[in-house]
């Protein structure tokens, strides 16, 4: 069974930029599209970034289309989410996900990480 873990949140003042990271352990992940979600309390799970399995083909919200890119090494099992010119709205604690489908399809990522905080101040 794989298990994921987040890293790299932190607190950063609006249009700085932070880099989160997720590790999957138990096995690779390469045959699987994987994906970063996002939460804050109160609120649906949004959905903020999604990579294919083999890394060529990537989706993101419009919400930070053009601020944040998803990238993925699929030697080391890890998947990143850079993230520039944060804005406060971008709080949330962030998760990552594996999907058991295609990258597209929210509805089947169903393996998720504890998440990572991520708290811009303005």
């Amino acid at each position: 069974q794989v298990q994921l873990e987040e890293s790299g949140g932190g607190l950063v003042q609006a249009g700085g930029s932070l880099r989160l990271s997720c590790h999957a352990a138990g096995r690779m992940f390469t045959d699987s599209a994987v994906g970063w979600f996002r939460q804050t309390p109160g609120k649906e799970r949004e959905f903020v970034a999604t990579i294919s399995w083999t890394g060529g083909s990537t989706h993101y919200a419009d919400s930070v289309k053009d601020r944040f890119t998803i990238s993925r090494d699929n030697a080391k099992n890890d998947v990143y989410l850079q993230m520039n010119s944060l804005k406060p709205e971008d709080t949330a604690m962030y998760h990552c996900a594996l999907s058991s489908g295609h990258y597209r399809d929210y509805a089947t990522f169903d393996t998720w990480g504890q998440g990572t905080q991520v708290i811009v101040s303005s």
